[in-house]
């Protein structure tokens, strides 16, 4: 029996195999890089923790309970040269995940390149740096969208010249998915900024005509992937054709080459359950399928999550589990032999036109807003979110989107996965913040200060000038400046933004009837004598705000008075807020495993202001053990993604205050 290749057939190269990897400190990172690129992983993609993305040092206030623990913090050049010992960067592909500090964490990394002998214009990967996506879903911006697009245009330049094999800018779609964008929504609003970026670059005039339709070429896009199979697939073919359209309509791009749509995918992790967390497996792997069938749209990298990412962190296991799939789907199967399979389908073009002609619609309506940027500043693009998320939600809520071991065939075994004396998880240690925080002091100690000053000052002339930012970040890095102080730097020259949270404008995707709590709200309310007031609050530089939006606008749907500031308060704010306003619950939402320490600081603070009546829930990725100790600490309620009735958390939330009202008289 022929177990070959057909005849005549080319075999395709696979796709880059990556993980999305990095806690806990530089030296613990780097040994996982090492030991997954050992196990066939063929590039990195590196998971900076909160405080390096948003430009802060391990021992600023607003990075308390968040050092190393969605990613690897990388405070200096110190940092970011263990990351990468014994990893030669001139042959390696790195992608980094990060945005608002783009320009730096890049300097650092060339700066640590430099260090290895590397060739620059040899140096291959991505940098994220879509940071109008960041002000719709992911919270990690820094700067207002005119500095900030000011830094991806010298990203942008800068790297032509200098690393010519290196992306840029990496448009993402990923987290907007994330944040409950549609298919049409990923399509539109990602191709619309991508747009603003290029009309921005262009009107710059820092690429000559000549060169532009190079440049172009450059651009990267990272997109995600849901369960919705054939629409995800489809969405895929539309990305690539409409993207070619644009960039020849558009921008004259006449080389084929330079038009092609060159994405990397991470699968949804939206989707992912608590509940059952095995049956993540499949997901994941479904997901995988709509990104790397369709020859004419596959990715060229795929990273995939853990099984158990709605749990906490994963192991090296679990990291590896999902690696092994890319790697068997790539080598066992003869997926990479034969042509484009949906070539012809008369299914597939149906919806593949059906989704270009409704992402045509809504980049006209961006585009008659006066392109993305002002689509974010009017609230628009965030508003549809939120509404989309909603809808989404809703239908769960509701049973019309099934979800296995969720809404339908509840019943389950207890997992072996999980059952481990680790939780099934990874955990980072608390004192994993102290020990950076003292690495930092040292690292402070062995520089010269005057060298770091000239540096600082160099940096802040070119922030305030129209030099590219980009030699003055290197040279900082070379010089031991430490990402809060570049951070600083640009704040005080760009200042900072708070992007509007859509929660106001949205409407409500009505799931059923909400007239019981509705009237319950109401009854509790003339108890107390004002309408009941509930404060949601995102502390620490967790930016992933989907889940408060969504418990805000339906808390404000239920008839409750809410407050909702948006991301990124010290606790603090939280607690001057929950005072001045004269709420009657305190809510927090946080998903970056920062809970312990910050919710210990909103207790201790709500106690100092004789706030012990308000009763302090939260919601987030806890683990059971974390949950049961802060509700001995004073919690009155934990909420986690098992928990996805919301209608039900608002009535238990009405109950809560109900009882500690009843203490009170």
């Amino acid at each position: 029996m022929s177990t070959g290749s057909p005849k005549g057939a080319i075999k395709d190269r696979p796709w880059m195999f990556r993980t999305y990897a990095g806690h806990s400190n530089a030296a613990d990172s780097n040994r996982l890089y090492r030991t997954n690129l050992a196990k066939g992983q063929t590039g990195l993609s590196v998971a900076f923790d909160l405080p390096t993305q948003t430009g802060y040092d391990p021992d600023h206030q607003l990075s308390r309970g968040e050092v190393g623990k969605v990613g690897v913090p990388v405070s200096h050049l110190g940092d970011m040269r263990t990351l990468f010992a014994e990893i030669p960067l001139e042959r390696m592909n790195t992608s980094m995940t990060i945005n608002a500090t783009a320009p730096w964490l890049l300097a650092l990394y060339v700066a640590a390149a430099d260090e290895q002998g590397a060739d620059r214009s040899l140096l291959t990967g991505t940098t994220q740096n879509d940071l109008i996506k960041e002000y719709l879903s992911r919270g990690t911006y820094v700067f207002p969208p005119a500095p900030s697009m000011r830094l991806t245009t010298d990203v942008i330049s800068w790297t032509y010249t200098n690393m010519p094999k290196w992306n840029p800018m990496n448009v993402c779609s990923y987290h907007l998915q994330e944040a409950g964008a549609t298919p049409v929504q990923e399509l539109s609003f990602a191709l619309a900024t991508a747009i603003a970026i290029l009309d921005n670059v262009k009107a710059s005039g820092v690429i000559s005509e000549a060169d532009f339709p190079r440049l172009v070429g450059r651009i990267s896009f990272f997109v995600n992937a849901g369960m919705r199979f054939i629409t995800e697939m489809c969405k895929m073919r539309a990305f690539t054709e409409l993207w070619d359209e644009i960039c020849r309509e558009r921008y004259g791009v006449e080389d084929e080459r330079f038009r092609r749509f060159r994405y990397g995918v991470q699968v949804n992790s939206l989707g992912l359950t608590e509940q059952q967390p095995e049956n993540n497996v499949y997901r994941i792997l479904t997901e995988m399928l709509a990104v790397v069938l369709s020859k004419n749209a596959r990715a060229r990298a795929v990273q995939l999550p853990a099984w158990n990412e709605a749990l906490g962190l994963p192991r090296p296991f679990d990291q590896q589990w999902s690696l092994r799939m890319q790697q068997i789907m790539a080598y066992e199967t003869d997926l990479l032999e034969y042509a484009d399979i949906f070539d012809g389908s008369k299914e597939i073009e149906a919806k593949v036109e059906e989704l270009k002609a409704q992402a045509r619609e809504e980049l006209a309506r961006v585009e008659e807003m006066g392109g993305a940027v002002a689509a974010v500043e009017s609230s628009y693009m965030k508003q549809k979110l939120v509404e989309s998320n909603s809808k989404r939600l809703s239908g769960i809520e509701s049973g019309d989107q099934i979800v296995v071991g969720v809404n339908k065939w509840t019943e389950t075994e207890p997992s072996p996965l999980a059952s481990d004396e680790d939780g099934g998880i990874l955990t980072v240690p608390e004192h994993v913040e102290e020990e950076a925080i003292n690495r930092m002091q040292e690292w402070r100690t062995q520089r010269d200060d005057n060298a770091v000053q000239t540096a600082l000052q160099t940096l802040r002339a070119a922030a305030s000038s129209n030099t590219n930012i980009m030699e003055a970040s290197i040279a900082a890095a070379k010089a031991g400046v430490t990402t809060g102080e570049w951070g600083s730097a640009l704040r005080d020259v760009f200042g900072e933004y708070r992007a509007p949270t859509g929660v106001g404008k949205a409407t409500q995707d009505d799931n059923g009837d909400l007239s019981e709590v509705q009237n319950s709200v109401a009854n509790l309310s003339e108890k107390l004598g004002r309408r009941l007031k509930f404060l949601v609050g995102k502390p620490g530089l967790d930016g992933h705000s989907n889940g408060a939006e969504q418990i805000a606008v339906r808390a404000r749907d239920c008839g409750m008075e809410v407050v909702y500031e948006g991301i990124r308060l010290t606790p603090a704010q939280i607690v001057n807020a929950a005072l001045e306003e004269g709420v009657h619950v305190v809510g927090l939402s946080i998903l970056s495993g920062s809970h312990l320490a910050l919710v210990h600081d909103v207790l201790d603070k709500m106690k100092e202001e004789g706030l012990e009546e308000v009763p302090l829930i939260l919601g987030g990725i806890i683990p059971t053990e974390d949950a049961e100790a802060l509700k001995k600490a004073g919690v009155a309620a934990v909420y986690t993604p098992k928990d996805f009735h919301l209608t039900d958390i608002m009535s238990d939330i009405i109950r809560i205050v109900d009882e500690r009202a009843k203490e009170l008289v």
